[in-house]
């Protein structure tokens, strides 16, 4: 029996990407004959999958898997495939949160919900990674839906940070982090706000650390760049360090004294997660699935005025009380989620029968 996945693309350190990974490598140890297809990978990928065109014609007690988060060609292939059909849904950013910067990724947005929906009658079941996005499956007609929560290697964060990088930013400021591509659901422009406010009423000695890709698009990290000018905070106060690879990455987290989400929507929000591992205190947004993945730890605001927030970050920052029950609390929900066995409830899913 083969259980293979279908991806888009795969990209390295990218949670689509990562979770599909971890599933192949435990589908193999557990006996399946499993494989990854997508239409392109990140150069040094080429040995984790496949091309899409060699994917071979499945047997009908196979399993094909499509990881939904855009449109793709790979939709109307698992629609013709004969064999069992599931998808996983990771979510579709709502295309009002690109008109502002992008006609293209507004028109992706639109297309990507209707394939999504053009899919329900031929998907034997319908995954998604949070209660949230399982609603949304639910809403869009498919007729099964559960909930498979990331699969996270969580033995990657055991490898070494870089510590000249944590060198670089374990000086006098405050650094708060936030990693996540650059757009526009994720308000970052909310975050830029709270760190002038933090800089000319709290201290002067502060640094916001973006860490995600910047290129998406272009009209919008401009606009951020632009609003950074505005408000006259320099190099060593604001940085994009685009993406970077997991060294960097453990390094920041370890540098950071809070990790600050004002983004408005989110499916899952994986660095919620990685922020608990690197017992980092959670400041975000109630917004999406982020409630439900921070599972009642860290702190959740239910609204974005900056001198508040800015001040809750000083706190969170600077009040070891605080630091050490937000941490504990954190701890707690970390060892709940690792606590659940994904491994039996997608094996249950892909053995069991409609």
């Amino acid at each position: 029996m083969r259980v293979d996945q279908l991806v888009p693309a795969l990209h390295r350190g990218d949670a689509i990407g990562d979770t599909a990974l971890h599933m192949r490598d435990f589908l193999r140890g557990h006996g399946f004959a499993a494989d990854i297809y997508c239409l392109e990978q990140d150069r040094g990928l080429e040995d984790e999958a496949r091309p899409f065109a060699a994917f071979p014609a499945p047997a009908p007690e196979d399993v094909a898997i499509l990881h939904f988060a855009l449109p793709s060609p790979l939709s109307q292939a698992l629609t013709q495939v004969r064999c069992r059909r599931l998808i996983i849904h990771h979510n579709i950013t709502p295309p009002e949160f690109f008109a502002p910067f992008s006609d293209e990724f507004t028109r992706i947005a639109r297309l990507g919900r209707q394939e999504l929906t053009s899919l329900a009658p031929f998907v034997e079941l319908g995954l998604a990674d949070s209660e949230y996005n399982r609603r949304e499956l639910a809403g869009l007609g498919f007729r099964r839906t559960d909930v498979l929560p990331l699969f996270v290697d969580f033995s990657k964060y055991e490898r070494p940070a870089s510590e000249f990088v944590r060198g670089l930013y374990r000086d006098d400021r405050t650094n708060i982090l936030f990693v996540g591509r650059v757009a526009p659901n994720k308000k970052v422009e909310d975050l830029i706000r709270v760190t002038f406010y933090y800089k000319k009423y709290i201290s002067p000695l502060v640094r916001l650390v973006v860490v995600g890709k910047t290129g998406a698009l272009p009209r919008y990290y401009e606009s951020l760049v632009r609003l950074a000018d505005e408000y006259y905070l320099k190099s060593e106060e604001i940085v994009f360090t685009g993406h970077v690879p997991d060294e960097e990455m453990f390094a920041l987290y370890r540098a950071a004294d809070v990790f600050l989400s004002l983004s408005e929507h989110e499916g899952f929000c994986l660095p919620l997660l990685e922020s608990m591992v690197f017992d980092l205190p959670v400041v975000a947004y109630e917004a999406g699935a982020v409630p439900e993945t921070m599972g009642g730890a860290g702190v959740l605001l239910k609204r974005k005025r900056v001198e508040e927030v800015a001040e809750l970050v000083e706190r969170v920052a600077h009040d070891a009380g605080l630091r050490k029950a937000l941490i504990s609390g954190q701890r707690e929900r970390l060892a709940r989620f690792k606590g659940r066995d994904l491994g039996a409830f997608l094996l249950e899913k892909v053995t069991a029968r409609k």
